[in-house]
């Protein structure tokens, strides 16, 4: 699949608008051209280990991939999602805090990480953007540990299916507000293992929601939300939506 966008300029690119290089003027995608490369990935497929010493820093373009730790003991708790135009990597880190595996079929936008790192040094563009995204990640993060701690099953599903809903609008710059429909990207039992749940629980509360008319489903992935104001007070969010980045 990466052979699809090895030609893409940056200037085309599907998630030019929200990824770390939104903000670059065209002399600077001129630099970023120089030093990108594609990578694809298979879904199941690890893009970096947790501890591995990091090459390259990037972004998803398309796919998703999950963070992943491991305790001592063997156990595993997912930590977060990565969805299109969310960013790979630590500038000035050595090696991945995380697990990153493709849950989906994934396509990265990489960059050489030291030439990189001396860009982030000379165009204030780049620093300020990956900043902002940093502090966007550091909200969700703290959301997410209020709906790990404190939101019934019931909430902990609507919420999931909100976030994607949402990020998926803003990437195809649609308007997050009425009907939606998406496509998600974890199953059932990735889903349970997101939110701590038990998949006979994910499976209960994703029916009830569709009984009660909150989703419809069409198959087991593709999601329609008639209402999506309906479906956040379901999450236990305002109308403002407050776990999305």
């Amino acid at each position: 699949m990466h052979d699809h966008f090895a030609h893409v300029q940056c200037g085309d690119c599907p998630i030019r608008h929200r990824a770390v290089c939104a903000r670059c003027d065209a002399d600077e995608l001129g630099v970023l051209e120089q030093i990108k490369y594609y990578r694809s990935f298979q879904a199941g497929q690890a893009i970096i280990w947790s501890g591995d010493r990091m090459e390259f820093v990037g972004s998803v373009v398309t796919g998703i991939a999950t963070l992943t730790q491991t305790m001592e003991d063997g156990r595993r708790q997912m930590v977060g999602l990565l969805l299109p135009s969310d960013f790979v990597g630590r500038p000035g880190r050595p090696t991945a805090a995380f697990d990153v595996t493709a849950t989906t079929d994934v396509v990265m936008c990489c960059f050489r990480k030291k030439p990189f790192e001396e860009m982030m040094a000379s165009t204030p563009h780049i620093a300020q953007r990956l900043l902002e995204m940093t502090l966007d990640e550091l909200d969700a993060a703290r959301e997410w540990m209020l709906l790990l701690g404190r939101k019934t099953a019931r909430e902990k599903i609507a919420s999931l299916i909100s976030i994607i809903a949402r990020r998926d609008a803003a990437l195809h710059l649609r308007r997050a507000k009425g009907m939606l429909s998406v496509d998600l990207p974890l199953t059932r039992e990735e889903m349970a293992d997101y939110l701590g749940l038990t998949l006979e629980t994910v499976s209960r509360q994703i029916s009830a929601l569709k009984k009660d008319g909150v989703i419809s489903l069409e198959g087991n992935r593709h999601v329609s939300i008639p209402d999506l104001d309906r479906l956040l007070e379901e999450a236990g969010d305002d109308s403002d939506g407050g776990m999305l980045v």
